[in-house]
């Protein structure tokens, strides 16, 4: 790992009040009493990492999950305080809007945390039941209120896309409440609710969105957030100028990452590892002194490449015209007028066939023009994409 490139460190935090019936990461409900132990068990972790993988200071950190704010706050500082950083490193933690109090937010700024994801999903009481969030309405406003008089510069909200009961007029609102606060948040994160296989959501067919009023609400987010000075990062993501996420840009970027706690997933070089999944056997096999990986794979040269394109097509940089043939069916989804292969709004919403369309045999198209370093993992942190803002 070069000292002089960007590096992350994710940690996962897999406890939650209540399990949301979309949601498969590695998550529970059930394992509160472990919370003592298993910061403990992150931070020799990362006593280990830095001892036997000459673990650089990091540029980003992110506290993920699960619900990382359930976590007393003394025992996320203590993990914090275990990873080296870089002067000036973004240091992001996710929080439940119940959950964002003064206190905590005040503990968080004192321990060096930059940056708040605040999960909001949406902004209308039964868009928010139907999701299983506890949250009300007025809570959301309050949190936010709290994160911006707690002097964070830089933070986020997530909302949902197409949860069970929502209307266009509801996904306007929620919209138009987000940013119609006082201190609107300078990053905005909006995913379309997917059925994951094994959720209770799965289970419910008729709870299940509708693709075509999906990608209509999308256009919307799009319109309305660039209209308000966002710019487009990521399929998903929208931030003002100077407020991009950096970590997530490391996911999208091919950078290095090192996955602390269950299920964590890591990077380097091409080679992904992930740690065991529950939290039970996680803080045995470090209480033991035994490994924690759970699984590995390294990657082909042409995966890279392929995997560098697939995720650099996501966002506003593109790829090279040579990697992206002038075909019929791709009208009206890629711009290419600015010398690279870019998504329309259209083409974010098919981003997946557009992708299918990739030429990725040649390593210099792959790399070149302003794509270098692009050889992105499509694991993130639990096993995704990057779902974290």
């Amino acid at each position: 790992m070069s000292a002089d490139r960007p590096f992350g460190v994710y940690v996962h935090i897999p406890f939650c009040r209540a399990r949301c019936d979309y949601c498969a990461f590695a998550t529970f409900t059930d394992r509160d009493h472990l919370m003592e132990a298993y910061a403990a068990a992150c931070v020799v972790e990362l006593t280990r990492a830095r001892a036997e993988e000459a673990l650089p200071p990091a540029t980003s950190v992110f506290f993920g999950g699960g619900t990382p704010s359930r976590l007393p706050p003394d025992l996320l500082v203590a993990i914090l305080d275990a990873v080296p950083r870089r002067p000036g490193a973004e240091v992001t933690v996710e929080c439940n809007p119940e959950d964002a109090h003064p206190a905590l937010l005040a503990a968080y700024r004192a321990a060096g945390v930059t940056r708040i994801s605040l999960g909001v999903q949406s902004t209308v009481p039964h868009v928010l039941a139907g999701l299983g969030r506890r949250h009300g309405t007025a809570r959301a406003v309050e949190a936010a209120r709290a994160v911006a008089e707690a002097g964070f510069e830089s933070w986020n909200m997530d909302l949902i896309i197409g949860g069970s009961g929502e209307t266009d007029a509801d996904w306007s609102r929620s919209l138009g409440d987000v940013l119609g606060l006082e201190s609107p948040p300078p990053h905005l994160s909006a995913y379309s609710l997917t059925v994951e296989p094994g959720t209770p959501l799965a289970a419910a067919p008729d709870r299940h969105p509708d693709d075509d009023v999906q990608a209509g609400r999308y256009e919307e987010a799009d319109r309305v957030l660039v209209d308000h000075g966002y710019r487009w990062e990521e399929i998903s993501n929208w931030a003002k100028p100077g407020h991009r996420c950096r970590h997530n840009g490391l996911y999208w970027d091919q950078g290095d990452y090192r996955g602390i706690g269950s299920a964590a997933h890591s990077h380097a070089r091409g080679r992904r590892w992930w740690n065991v999944r529950t939290p039970d056997r996680y803080v045995a096999a470090i209480e033991a002194g035994h490994p924690v990986l759970s699984g590995e794979e390294v990657l082909t040269d042409e995966q890279r490449r392929f995997e560098a394109l697939a995720l650099a097509l996501r966002t506003p940089a593109g790829v090279p015209l040579a990697c992206l043939p002038d075909r019929p069916d791709l009208v009206g989804l890629v711009d290419r007028s600015t010398g690279r292969a870019v998504l329309t709004v259209r083409g974010r919403l098919l981003a997946n066939a557009v992708s299918a369309r990739l030429i990725s045999d040649d390593p210099v198209a792959a790399t070149g023009d302003g794509a270098a370093g692009l050889v992105v993992a499509v694991t993130g942190a639990a096993g995704t994409i990057a779902p974290h803002a």
